[in-house]
């Protein structure tokens, strides 16, 4: 399960902010399925929900790099 695509794994961390009381954009709902298939993501009456096996999938990645916040010169 470590071959997840860079979508699937940005929409897991925006789940897992979302638990975290975080707001949070829409998560494109294939994705959202895909990550279901594998047990890390849930449906949910407010959309879709991170899995504790999600939660520890998520434990094992490595920190995604800061966003780039420095004004690009001109």
């Amino acid at each position: 399960m470590d071959d997840l695509t860079a979508a699937q794994l940005e929409a897991l961390r925006n789940l897992a902010r979302k638990k975290a009381g975080e707001p949070v954009g829409f998560v494109n709902i294939a994705v959202s399925r895909a990550l279901t298939e594998l047990g890390l993501a849930q449906r949910s009456r407010e959309g879709w929900d991170i899995t504790p096996e999600g939660i520890v999938f998520l434990a094992g990645q490595p920190e995604p790099p800061p966003a780039n916040t420095e004004p690009t010169p001109i």
